[in-house]
């Protein structure tokens, strides 16, 4: 028999409440904000001051729920360093 696929359910808005503001205080800012899924099994978009920085995903597994935060990093949007000398 195949392992049991852990279950996937939408995150409530409870849910989406408490983990931003974990990620608020945790990461000290207030203009973190997460935009709930559209459906069951999808992530939660993470934006910063209105800007998309990655997405929330919910596990729960063995009886235990999980959040993962991805975060994205496009590489055009990286700064240039100074040239050392």
């Amino acid at each position: 028999m195949p392992p049991a696929k852990p279950t996937v359910a939408k995150m409530t808005d409870t849910e989406i409440a408490r983990v931003q503001a974990y990620l608020r205080k945790t990461l000290g800012n207030t203009k973190i904000t997460i935009e709930p899924p559209a459906k069951a099994g999808q992530s939660a978009e993470v934006t910063l001051d209105g800007e998309f920085v990655g997405t929330l995903h919910r596990d729960f597994d063995e009886g235990e729920v999980s959040y993962a935060l991805h975060v994205v990093i496009l590489e055009e949007d990286l700064p240039e360093l100074p040239s050392k000398r």
